[in-house]
Formats: structure tokens, C-alpha cells, sequence
């Protein structure tokens, strides 16, 4: 089976390409850039996507049975240029669905975010909760949703929408930036400076969920979950919310068992006994069909992510002492 991942040398859809091309599936990683296979999967094939240009795309879609859409804008510069948001997360994705369903593509998983439904996820959330995002980041993304969507309707190819929630990880490379994300941030923390600093009092709750398991999911629809019921879009998180602050003690936990020291915890005072709204990100729709995790322990990725910032951010540092 022959897999196009857009975004193919990007935080998921690298760890992505990485899993899949080990459970056995050919993968093509999609890519603006005239790039050859990388080193860390050098039995990929690399395709260049020409975002503006239907013909280039629908020859990139050629002989492809699967789609996965990864690539897009994140959310600071979504912000910073809302129009580019718009053109790529939404349009740019309408374009490649065109494609795909000219070119006769079986399959195609887009995926998108939570965050389309609020900013931040407070209370239960399942995939009826209405989406009220006005951030650009929410609003391209739904719009590439609906274009996926439609043309799911009209029978292009088989559509599924994947609302990823709070997902963190290694990344395949050092040339990948994913050091925005709050794990990922905290875990680079610990290994530069010994500290770990929370710009809040770290009450907010999140469904932290890892790359392993994003993609344990991903594969369960490639093979073939959803067709049945026809339903299409998906939460995808643990359904089990912890607080930053929570978060952030297991990885001071984890530093000592496997970087052999105690980072340091700070975060605002003032609020730690206080309440604070709580999070359910309910995943249903995964549940109706038999989706279950092989494991809801962050454990074995968080020691992953801290033992690649180990290898990349202390080749330069000088030991205390």
C-alpha cells in the first residue's frame, strides 16, 4: 500500500512516516522543498508538493491509496499572518483534495485539531461539542476539515477527520521545530538549564497524548476502521486530562530515572489549592469503533523525548560542577 504523508518531514507526520514504514507500508513523504530521502528514513520515497499548482498535485496523488494530511501552519504563525493561515491550512488542503479524488486516491486522513472547538478546552468536549474557535489557527483548520469532508460526501474517496488533542514526542530530527509544545518545551528545559518553569501556576488541565499512540490510531484507519458506520471525524486524545502542573512532576520524576538528576519545579504561586476548570476530551466516536490505546502511560515518551534533547542540546554543555 502506497502512503503519502504531506508535512512528511514534520514533528507527526515524520514520527509518522518512521512507524508506518516499520509496520510494512510504502511511504511517499510529501514536502515543498527539492529534498532526497532523509537519513533517519532513507527508504522513503520523497515527493515536492506544489501547493498552487492542481496539475503538479494531481501527478504527486498518482498511484497513491492513501492520503494523510499533515501539513500546516501552527498556531504562532497562524496568529502572526491569519491570511496564510487561511490559503494553506484551507485552501492549499481543498486543492490537494481535488487532486486526490482525480486521481483516484482510496483514502484521505486529515489531520486536524482540537482546538477548533475552544480556546482553552475547558469542560466535557465530544465530537457533537459545537466548534467556537475564532483563533485563525481553529478557523483554517476547520475550513480544510469541511473541504475533506465534502468531498467525502461526494463520494471522491472514503474522508476522516482526526482532532488531535495535546500530542508531544521525539521528533525524527534536530531540524524539526517542535520545541513550542509544552512537553517537548519542559523536557529541552530540563536538559539545558536543570529547570523546569512554568509560565502559570500549571492548573489549566490538558489530554496529553503521545506520538505512539497518534499513531497506533492512524494505522487502526488505515486498515480499515470507520468504513462500517460511516463516520468521519474523531477525537483523538487518552480521555484521561492531568494538569501542566501534574505534567510537569512527572517529567521531574522521570529526569531522576533517566538523566540522573531532579530538575528544579518552578511555576506562579497562588492558586494551587484553587479550582480550576476541569477537561474531558471524550473520544467516542475511537470507542464506537473498538479504537482502544494500548497504553494511557506517558511514561515510556516522555524518557524517549528526554533522551533525544539529552543527545541534541548537551553536546555544548559543560557539566555543573
Amino acid at each position: 500500500m502506497r502512503i503519502l504523508i504531506t508535512g512528511g518531514f514534520g514533528f507527526v507526520g515524520g514520527r509518522l512516516a518512521e512507524y508506518l514504514v516499520q509496520a510494512g507500508y510504502q511511504i511517499i513523504l510529501g514536502t515543498r522543498h527539492s529534498i532526497s530521502s532523509p537519513e533517519w528514513l532513507p527508504q522513503a520515497e520523497v515527493a515536492r508538493i506544489s501547493w498552487d499548482d492542481l496539475v503538479a498535485l494531481e501527478r504527486s496523488c498518482d498511484g497513491v491509496d492513501v492520503i494523510i494530511h499533515a501539513a500546516g501552519m501552527n498556531a504562532q504563525d497562524c496568529a502572526a499572518d491569519p491570511l496564510a493561515a487561511l490559503a494553506f491550512n484551507g485552501l492549499a488542503t481543498a486543492r490537494l483534495v481535488a487532486a486526490a479524488s482525480k486521481a483516484g486516491v482510496k483514502k484521505f486522513i486529515y489531520l486536524s485539531t482540537a482546538h477548533v472547538y475552544a480556546s482553552p478546552l475547558v469542560g466535557t468536549v465530544t465530537e457533537e461539542t459545537c466548534p467556537r474557535n475564532l483563533h485563525p489557527y481553529a478557523t483554517s483548520h476547520l475550513t480544510g476539515e469541511h473541504a475533506v469532508l465534502s468531498a467525502g460526501e461526494r463520494g471522491g474517496f472514503q474522508s476522516i477527520v482526526l482532532r488531535l488533542s495535546n500530542a508531544f514526542g521525539a521528533p525524527v530530527s534536530t531540524d524539526v521545530n517542535c520545541w513550542m509544545l509544552l512537553v517537548n518545551d519542559l523536557c529541552k528545559q530540563a536538559v539545558k538549564i536543570r529547570k523546569l518553569v512554568l509560565k502559570s501556576s500549571g492548573l489549566q488541565q490538558r489530554d496529553f497524548i503521545g506520538l505512539t499512540e497518534v499513531c497506533e490510531v492512524i494505522e487502526s484507519f488505515i486498515i480499515g476502521y470507520a468504513e462500517p458506520k460511516q463516520i468521519n471525524i474523531f477525537n483523538v486524545g487518552t480521555g484521561v486530562s492531568q494538569s501542566v502542573f501534574e505534567m510537569a512532576q512527572l517529567i521531574q520524576k522521570r529526569c531522576i530515572q533517566v538523566l540522573g538528576f531532579e530538575p528544579e519545579l518552578q511555576h506562579k504561586r497562588g492558586g494551587v489549592d484553587k479550582q480550576y476548570p476541569t477537561l474531558t476530551y471524550r473520544t467516542n466516536n475511537l470507542t464506537s469503533l473498538g479504537v482502544n490505546f494500548k497504553s494511557q502511560d506517558n511514561t515510556a515518551e516522555i524518557d524517549k523525548l528526554l533522551r533525544f534533547c539529552q543527545l541534541t542540546f548537551t553536546q555544548k554543555q559543560k557539566p555543573n560542577g
